[in-house]
């Protein structure tokens, strides 16, 4: 196995939104950094063709530090028609695009194992390669961290799935599919399914769903002189709570039941209002959850707790992603043993340091320490910006390039 000691002073693993922007403002501040992984990689390979970024245009955009990169300069530069609702395809060309103005010597290996060592971290590549860095910064976002019902655990792949599987719903045409859950993945696949020629219906947990969108239209208006005292551009959260969840820093001083009750009222399962005329022919079934499902005849059948009984050809799950860093196959034993861990998520202290030091979280990962945007695509600005201010003062020779 080579090794290439103290290969470079940052490694950033991760090239998502998340990972370009840190890379974007670590390198204009000097920062010597490496990127690893591929670009847009999730929402290219686990995210089904045809559906929309949820995110309205303001909260779309992947950061930089000169604002220069933007999903609006994208489009102007490749003369592309204005998109009020970005498609996931194009949103991933974007993703790409930015990726090339920022990291065009983006190393597209994977890493396989991060350990302690006497420089800080030793990285061991998929070709076996490995070497030593001071600093690294994970930014590999939710794909390990998929939600299933245990009722389907015993059901074979071909009878029940993840959303984050299929990249191509259209795979079900003809076939009749149940959708299990009520927040934008379910709904959205719902209808990409029915339009996709498959017999869909939906069973949700909740006794309703939660529409966007749907009052306060004039509020939400660009023209309406106040909306920016209401809707900060990170758009994440109700009016109040979202002025918070924009401000992570003042977030993370709340109390722990606050920040708990926001959280979740900024992110609790909901549909874009959008979806609302293609789901007209789909039958939504609220407040009721599967008790048991068994596999019949090369289709599955379920009970839910009102004691009906539906079939189906396959179960789709869109139940989401619970984070549990341990589920990182990359991390080594003696530094899971050395991370802080609650409920799945690192501690992470000034500029998403972990307990372990020169160890950085950002994005999903980071959400228990600094809240719900980070959950989002306008969270990487926060982030970035935050990240290589503590890192300049930790870097000396950051100060020369910044």
């Amino acid at each position: 196995m080579a090794i290439n000691k103290l290969a470079c002073q940052t490694i950033v693993i991760g090239a998502g939104p998340y990972g370009l922007a840190a890379a974007a403002h670590l390198r204009a501040a000097g920062i010597e950094t490496r990127v690893f992984g591929r670009p847009m990689e999730f929402w290219a390979t686990q995210m089904p063709k045809g559906m929309f970024v949820r995110s309205v245009r303001s909260a779309s955009h992947i950061s930089d530090p000169k604002r220069k990169l933007t999903f609006n300069h994208y489009e102007a530069e490749n003369n592309l028609s204005f998109q009020a609702v970005a498609s996931r395809e194009r949103f991933v060309r974007y993703g790409t695009w930015f990726q090339k103005k920022v990291v065009p010597d983006l190393d597209g290996r994977n890493i396989c194992s991060i350990e302690k060592s006497p420089n800080g971290f030793r990285l061991v590549l998929d070709d076996e390669t490995s070497f030593e860095t001071e600093r690294v910064i994970v930014a590999t976002g939710i794909a390990p961290f998929t939600r299933r019902l245990p009722q389907f655990q015993s059901l074979p792949a071909e009878l029940a799935s993840h959303t984050s599987e299929h990249c191509d719903l259209g795979v079900f045409s003809g076939k009749r599919v149940i959708v299990v859950g009520g927040g934008q993945s379910a709904l959205e696949s719902a209808a990409l399914l029915k339009e996709g020629g498959a017999e869909v219906e939906v069973i949700v947990r909740a006794p309703r769903i939660n529409w966007l969108d749907q009052h306060g239209v004039w509020l939400k208006s660009p023209y309406n002189p106040l909306r920016p005292l209401l809707y900060p551009p990170t758009d994440v959260g109700p009016p109040g709570f979202n002025l918070i969840v924009a401000r992570p820093n003042l977030f993370r001083k709340l109390p722990r039941r606050l920040q708990t009750d926001i959280a979740y009222r900024s992110t609790r399962p909901a549909g874009s209002g959008w979806l609302l005329p293609r789901l007209r022919e789909v039958p939504i079934h609220t407040g009721r959850h599967v008790t048991c499902a068994n596999a019949k005849g090369g289709k599955v059948g379920l009970r839910l707790d009102d004691g009906s009984d539906h079939d189906a050809d396959h179960i789709l799950q869109a139940t989401g992603y619970e984070v549990d860093i341990r589920r990182y196959g990359f991390l080594s034993p003696d530094i899971l043993r050395g991370l802080r861990i609650t409920d799945g998520y690192p501690e992470l202290s000034t500029g998403f340091e972990s307990s372990w030091p020169g160890l950085h979280f950002i994005g999903a990962t980071a959400v228990h320490s600094y809240g719900p945007l980070c959950r989002f695509v306008s969270g990487t600005d926060f982030s970035a910006r935050f990240l290589t201010k503590h890192l300049v003062k930790k870097i000396p020779s950051a100060m020369a390039g910044g």
